[in-house]
């Protein structure tokens, strides 16, 4: 490179992503040639890749990359003239691949590397191409070099980079003299006829601050429903309103009434019905934008959450060659089939697969596939065949990697059980074949009993099985007779999204992703048993422990009515236990929002989200969760889930209602009484609160002053009015801390008054206290 070219580093890196995709195009058809020497559409593919690695190492001034490049057009060119690839070949021409990754990634970022250090590599890669049948004469006689394994430290395959913009391919042209240098063409990851949409660098921060937006619109747009559903209620008013007018109308014109009055009853008759149609045009609209809003929200949010989707197939490229490469360096012959490459997944659990899946192709090939000679005398064809299979199933990721291999030797892995002294001889002889695949999920379990580059230390399996809970999903083993071993993955689709069954426990809303639930149940009462100090029911043909969420989360016990109680069913294999709640909310897909790394871990809870009306909701760890049960029944502590007609059931809660406008200081007085054992309900404002209290009965109302439609005041006087709520206490909780406002409101009826500007939880607490007693009678 000239010094001019060296100061334009990005010319380098235009390189570098145009060698890491025509790489992909290489790999894949070249891989394909291998298996079928004569296909014509994969050697025009691999034509095109070299070429406009050519032409764009020309461009950026790289010698060694125009040489390399050529010597692999040439060996491509023989090829379309009807040279057949021999191994040899496709050896070489994987190389070269890898050293033209190399060109655009040198060590260190030396863009010099080419031409200093790395040139003798590329000559002998050169030269090695050009001694091979169909290569242009060497300049002088050189011994050919071995091919490049995916192993080799000199020379390692280069790791898989996302592809941007990048060149377009050229054109393929015939080995004949170097053309001129053509300027860049416009930027495409065009890989076949059709013209794939253009890519855009977009930091990962900004996809995710983006989501986060989309799904804070998606709920505020839920608030227009209340005010839809107030004007609705308020527009009945006034046709109540008109007809009292009218019944007052008929009856003073039956009293002979003066003209005038008459007169002016038609007035406010005429100005309230004006009022109610215009009223009801306001509503229409009301509905027809809170529609609009909610509409183009969920779109927002949909539309942001496909910027994080990717087609699995980018985190896939590279592993058919490492499935070739490592087959042969083992004196094996595999490949590598993928269905399902384009499914689409989130980004994180795309990064997050890579090495799993690594290391299952890699254990496919070791463990399972045969040597050739061995699979030729059992009647199978000498190349193995691994298949990984992807699909989108009920709202889940499901990948399924199986080989046609010797499979798991079970006698073997029984002997290596006992050896391991992880099961004595009888046990391990009772084992069923799923029960013993299970232990090769063990951390350090391995049936080898030698160390080798390949495997041996046992530290494999148990890191997929860790990867997989991590990300809430699950793992499967299973071995079909006379096949190789299969891996069942189940992943949700993103991370930024969850799935979840929500549920009801001591009066906060709480979720289970569904990847973790095995079933959600109504148990009846007379179908839970009492063994010792526990209790059980019977699910699937088991016992399975029943376990209240309020003692495990520590909450109050709410009374349970009914016959039946609401389970939800957790666990795997032998540590399965069913919850008992205190309601189903339903299925909802929420919005994961991580719990601030202040906190720290807190016990059982993994996240947290908003449900669409802006209800908080904790989601939880469901492994932390069974481990708090297995602690609960290890200590003996496993209280009894309540039955109806006990003590327990017969105990009420009592009732406050909370009225404000502010949602943080409805939800912190919320929560703060509805963590001393009260139940509470919130209303928006004072014509809410008022609607409620003629609806639902309550032992204390905690009011603000300064609201929308209906203030405190008005809300105060009108329960002193109302003959069964005379006696009702109520509590005003305001900003106005003047001796005059807190008389107004003593005065409208108030039985005590607490200023938010010396507001905290003692003093809100006692003061309830005081006005009502414990929660709970």
């Amino acid at each position: 490179m000239n010094p001019d070219q060296l100061r334009d580093a990005s010319l380098l890196e235009l390189f570098a992503l145009e060698a890491e995709s025509q790489a992909e195009v290489l790999n894949a058809g070249l891989l394909a040639l291998e298996r079928e020497p004569a296909a014509a559409s994969h050697l025009d593919a691999c034509m095109r890749a070299a070429h406009s690695i050519k032409g764009a190492a020309r461009i950026v001034g790289l010698d060694g990359g125009v040489r390399l490049a050529h010597a692999m057009e040439d060996c491509l060119v023989a090829a379309q003239g009807g040279m057949p690839l021999s191994a040899m070949h496709i050896d070489a021409l994987l190389q070269g691949t890898d050293l033209l990754q190399r060109i655009g990634q040198p060590p260190d970022g030396d863009p010099a590397w080419a031409d200093r250090q790395g040139r003798a590599h590329i000559d002998a890669v050169v030269q090695r191409l050009q001694a091979l049948p169909g290569g242009s004469p060497p300049t002088a006689p050189v011994a050919p070099s071995e091919p490049l394994s995916v192993a080799e430290p000199e020379l390692p395959v280069l790791p898989v980079l996302p592809v941007a913009d990048t060149l377009a391919p050229s054109p393929p042209s015939p080995p004949s003299p170097p053309s001129p240098p053509s300027p860049p063409s416009p930027p495409s990851t065009a890989t076949g006829p059709e013209q794939q949409e253009r890519m855009l660098r977009v930091g990962a921060e900004s996809l995710d601050q983006l989501l986060a937006l989309s799904g804070e619109a998606m709920v505020e747009s839920h608030w227009l429903r209340p005010f839809a559903r107030a004007m609705l209620q308020t527009r009945r008013q006034q046709a109540r309103a008109l007809q009292a007018l009218d019944t007052l109308r008929d009856a003073l014109a039956g009293s002979g009434a003066d003209a005038g009055a008459m007169a002016a009853l038609s007035d406010a008759r005429q100005l309230l019905e004006d009022g109610a149609q215009h009223l009801s045009l306001r509503q229409e609209e009301l509905d027809q934008y809170e529609h609009r809003t909610a509409r183009l929200a969920r779109r927002l949010y949909d539309t942001a959450l496909a910027c994080r989707m990717r087609p699995l197939s980018d985190g896939l490229a590279g592993y058919a060659r490492m499935v070739r490469d490592l087959a042969r360096s083992l004196g094996k012959a595999a490949h590598l089939e993928l269905v399902g490459a384009g499914t689409q997944v989130d980004r994180d659990i795309l990064e997050a697969l890579d090495a799993p899946l690594a290391h299952l192709l890699r254990n496919a090939v070791d463990h399972g596939i045969e040597p050739s000679d061995v699979r030729v005398a059992q009647g199978k064809p000498a190349e193995g065949r691994i298949l990984l299979q992807a699909r989108h199933n009920a709202g889940r990721l499901v990948i399924e990697i199986g080989d046609d291999g010797a499979g798991v030797d079970l006698d073997a892995l029984r002997q290596a059980i006992v050896r391991r002294r992880l099961a004595s001889e009888d046990t391990a002889a009772r084992l069923s074949e799923a029960e013993l695949l299970e232990f090769l999920l063990l951390p350090g379990f391995s049936m080898r009993e030698t160390v080798s580059e390949v495997s041996g230390r046992g530290v494999g399996l148990d890191a997929v099985q860790e990867m997989v809970r991590r990300v809430r999903g699950s793992l499967r083993l299973a071995q079909s007779p006379g096949g190789g071993l299969q891996f069942h993955l189940e992943l949700p689709l993103t991370l930024s999204v969850v799935r979840a069954l929500l549920v009801e426990v001591a009066g906060e809303a709480y979720a289970f992703p569904l990847g973790h639930v095995l079933s959600a149940a109504s148990v009846p009462r007379h179908d839970v048993a009492q063994t010792e100090s526990h209790q059980h029911f019977q699910y699937t043909g088991r016992a399975v422990g029943l376990v209240s969420a309020a003692q495990v989360l520590q909450r109050p016990e709410h009374p349970l009515d009914g016959d039946h109680i609401p389970v939800v069913i957790i666990g795997e294999q032998d540590r399965v236990y069913g919850i008992a709640v205190d309601r189903m909310l339903g299925e909802r897909l929420l919005v994961v929002q991580p719990l601030a790394p202040a906190l720290g871990k807190i016990k059982d809870i993994a996240a947290g989200a908003l449900t669409d009306d802006g209800t908080p909701v904790l989601i939880f760890d469901v492994d932390d969760l069974v481990r708090s049960v297995e602690k609960l029944v290890t200590d003996g502590r496993i209280e009894h889930v309540r039955q109806a007609g006990t003590a327990v059931a017969q105990v009420r809660r009592k009732r406050v209602l909370v009225v404000d406008d502010s949602l943080t200081v409805r939800e912190l007085e919320r929560k703060l009484l509805a963590s001393r054992g009260y139940d509470v309900a919130v209303a928006v404002d004072g014509m809410d609160g008022w609607n409620v209290l003629r609806a639902e009965p309550f032992d204390l109302v905690i009011t603000d002053i300064d609201m929308p439609r209906m203030d405190g005041i008005e809300l105060v006087t009108l329960i002193r009015k109302e003959p069964r709520m005379q006696q009702l206490p109520v509590m005003v909780v305001s900003y106005k801390d003047r001796e005059q406002d807190r008389q107004r409101g003593l005065e409208a009826g108030a039985d005590y008054y607490l200023a938010k500007g010396s507001f905290h939880d003692a003093a809100l607490l006692d003061a309830v206290h005081d006005l009502i007693g414990e929660a709970s009678t």
